[in-house]
């Protein structure tokens, strides 16, 4: 997808290096419609510059900053040496990332879809996560309820969930505990299955989340849970822990979550 608009001032666009001339380079915006930009001989690299091309090549992907823009004279000024390395690492990734979601985009609505839709939908996910990449991520990890609060309808909504699970590769962490469950009455054991029923969520975990317990050794039992983002996982986390506590609680049993797991004594 390409903004029809202009880039704004300070911004870190991703360009094609168009034509190189002796007072500057002229830069194609690969993000915007038919924009294109001007690096002068001074905003190329620190230092004196001999010739522009020991510094760039034509055709060579570039990040630039807009320095200015001036949309009655169509002239964007750009710099490459405002840009340092862990921008433009960045930067690309960001542009990369959109590429995809741009192609998401096609296998969820087909490549036939007239322009209007097209932009209604994107439009709709620019406002609502920020970027393409973003709301299908989103799609991802929460579903139909990522787009709880947006004006897509359940066709489109239904189009951008499958498409996003079938293609997103969402990043997850990890995060453990441990918990201590005793329970000194007679039917002990089998109120201590319960609450490692009642710690696994008897099947009530939402679809993003992985959560898995484990015996260490008595009394110690271990909880690892999945998440897409730590605040998550740590809830969860939390969650677990507590289901267990309040069943061996229920039955004057004990319970204490702790964060490593207990050394042994040789």
């Amino acid at each position: 997808m390409k903004y029809s608009g202009w880039p704004d001032r300070g911004e870190l666009v991703v360009g094609r290096v168009d034509d190189i001339e002796n007072f500057g380079v002229f830069i194609d915006l690969l993000e915007y419609e038919d924009k294109r930009g001007l690096c002068h001989i001074s905003e190329v690299a620190s230092g004196w510059i001999k010739n522009v091309r020991d510094h760039v090549n034509e055709d060579q992907r570039v990040v630039a900053k807009v320095l200015d823009v001036d949309e009655n004279a169509h002239q964007i000024d750009l710099s490459l040496k405002d840009v340092n390395d862990h921008q433009r690492k960045d930067k690309i990734q960001e542009w990369k990332s959109e590429q995809k979601a741009d192609n998401w985009m096609e296998l969820a609505f087909g490549e036939d879809v007239d322009d209007a839709t097209y932009a209604d939908i994107a439009n709709e996910l620019l406002a609502e996560f920020g970027s393409l990449y973003d709301g299908f991520e989103q799609a991802a990890i929460h579903g139909p309820d990522a787009f709880s609060e947006s004006a897509l309808t359940d066709e489109d909504v239904q189009a951008l969930v499958e498409t996003a699970r079938e293609n997103v590769s969402v990043p997850y962490v990890t995060v453990t505990g441990y918990v201590d469950l005793e329970c000194p009455t007679q039917n002990g054991v089998d109120v201590i299955r319960e609450a490692m029923q009642a710690a696994e969520g008897n099947g009530d975990i939402p679809d993003e989340v992985e959560l898995e317990v484990t015996y260490v050794g008595s009394p110690e039992y271990r909880i690892e849970v999945q998440a897409p983002e730590y605040k998550t996982a740590e809830a969860e986390l939390e969650a677990s822990a507590n289901r267990a506590a309040a069943v061996v609680h229920d039955h004057s049993g004990t319970a204490q979550f702790h964060r490593e797991r207990h050394e042994k004594d040789d």
